[in-house]
């Protein structure tokens, strides 16, 4: 029987309006452990900011943290077509087709309500794998 998405996905993602500063976002990701973030506008998605966009499309371009918001860096329009009721090969179809590392999930009413990560994919497939390890390892240090 084939997995849905809401038994894999990272449940409430966290998120950030668009003009929140690059350094808040970093601060946000460390507190809460994790190295994404949802870009929203008054509630709506409109990109994803990683630890690694705010290294290389922010430090590495000398922008002021405190000045520079995470829509200034994020990646737009992220893709969120997939639902927590679909099926998990949906969401690797999905992410396969275009590239992607997390992919954003929506209910019936477009409330944003996971994200599902390469990470909490490999942990389905493969829990014994060095990557399901890791994800495994990150998620405790994240409860502690």
């Amino acid at each position: 029987m084939t997995r849905r998405v809401h038994e894999v996905m990272t449940r409430n993602p966290v998120a950030v309006e668009r003009l929140t500063s690059l350094a808040e976002a970093a601060r946000v990701m460390r507190d809460a452990g994790i190295g994404d973030v949802l870009v929203v506008d008054q509630g709506r998605l409109c990109g994803i900011v990683t630890d690694r966009d705010l290294v290389v499309r922010g430090m590495a371009e000398d922008r002021d943290p405190a000045e520079t918001t995470v829509h200034a860096v994020c990646s737009t329009e992220p893709l969120t077509v997939v639902g927590p009721d679909d099926h998990v090969d949906e969401a690797v179809d999905l992410m396969r087709r275009h590239a992607l590392r997390r992919l954003p999930v929506r209910d019936a009413g477009g409330e944003l309500v996971g994200i599902v990560t390469l990470g909490d994919l490999e942990v389905e497939r493969d829990p014994g794998s060095p990557l399901a390890s890791i994800a495994a390892a990150e998620e405790a240090a994240r409860d502690r």
